[in-house]
């Protein structure tokens, strides 16, 4: 039997929307329909579309639990999303998609599992969907086999866009978030990061019927580049001491026979040697750079979305 939610777990939905007006003919009915049902707040974002999904969205500002903020050019996917997060005013937020991929039903279901198991994050893990395999598909893997190798993934579906967070968390991290679709990625590893409870719960996909998907290959280069940046963040010696140790084993290893030998110290050894102390100074130096920078956001005071 579920727990039923509580009065002071109120959700706001957080849409980012760019030229997607073909899809937001059959995803706002069913969303605004739902969301009128549960008392929720809906935030859409128009992220600079210079189609008419405008046009679609002026129909939703008469509602009394919608509100459209409109960017008037192009921020990107995690610009946009940002923005629906500091507009937020409920103890929790979901991020959805508007293509029409991710099911509205869904919603109410990832909501009631983030409250009973007390939750920070809830990504929606779409593992389990069907569907056909593609480089995307390949690029994820490889995205999160190389995450892996870098700090520990408790989760499957690190770039689901459809995610439920405690809202103080999320506007509170999103500071260290690009504004690129690597945002889903980066925003997931933070929480793990910084020890919030993060969950998956089941969610169906559908196949996208209109319009078309702006990820490339350029955008998984980018996803990795921001991994690296928030491992070196978090964590650097997580990067700094395997270089470091590699440089100092290849530099004996590369001298002890030279010294055997009775020829001295090799050049090589001595370069790869030193190399591997300044990994580890370097390293040292970092961390507590990061340290400094993570009590720095830890305690920065409450976003003031008023100006949104």
């Amino acid at each position: 039997m579920h727990k039923t939610i509580p009065n002071e777990a109120s959700l706001t939905i957080v849409v980012p929307i760019y030229n997607e007006a073909d899809s937001l003919q059959t995803f706002l009915p069913d969303l605004l329909e739902t969301c009128n049902k549960n008392g929720w707040s809906v935030v859409f974002v128009n992220d600079g579309s210079t189609d008419d999904t405008a046009q679609h969205l002026a129909d939703c500002m008469e509602q009394g639990f919608t509100r459209v903020i409109t960017h008037k050019l192009n921020r990107g996917y995690g610009g946009a999303l940002k923005t629906g997060i500091l507009a937020a005013k409920t103890s929790h937020l979901v991020t959805i998609d508007s293509d029409g991929q991710h099911a509205v039903s869904d919603i109410e279901p990832l909501f009631r599992f983030a409250v009973e198991h007390g939750a920070d994050m809830v990504v929606g893990d779409r593992s389990g969907a069907k569907g056909k395999t593609s480089f995307r598909d390949l690029g994820k893997w490889l995205i999160k086999g190389f995450t892996k190798l870098l700090m520990p993934l408790p989760i499957n579906d690190l770039n689901s866009g459809f995610k439920l967070y405690r809202t103080n968390l999320a506007q509170k991290y999103i500071a260290l978030c690009p504004n690129s679709m690597a945002f889903s990625d980066v925003i997931t590893l933070a929480f793990i990061n910084q020890r919030c409870l993060v969950l998956e719960y089941p969610i169906s996909i559908r196949e996208r019927k209109s319009g078309r998907s702006t990820i490339s290959v350029q955008t998984a280069f980018d996803t990795v580049m921001e991994i690296i940046n928030l491992v070196l963040l978090f964590n650097p010696l997580r990067i700094f001491l395997p270089l470091s140790t590699i440089c100092i084993l290849a530099g004996f290893g590369w001298g002890i026979p030279f010294m055997l030998l009775g020829r001295g110290v090799s050049v090589g050894a001595m370069l790869a040697i030193v190399t591997g102390l300044l990994f580890l100074i370097l390293g040292l130096i970092a961390s507590q750079l990061s340290a400094m920078r993570i009590g720095l956001i830890e305690n920065a005071p409450s976003w003031d979305n008023s100006n949104e």
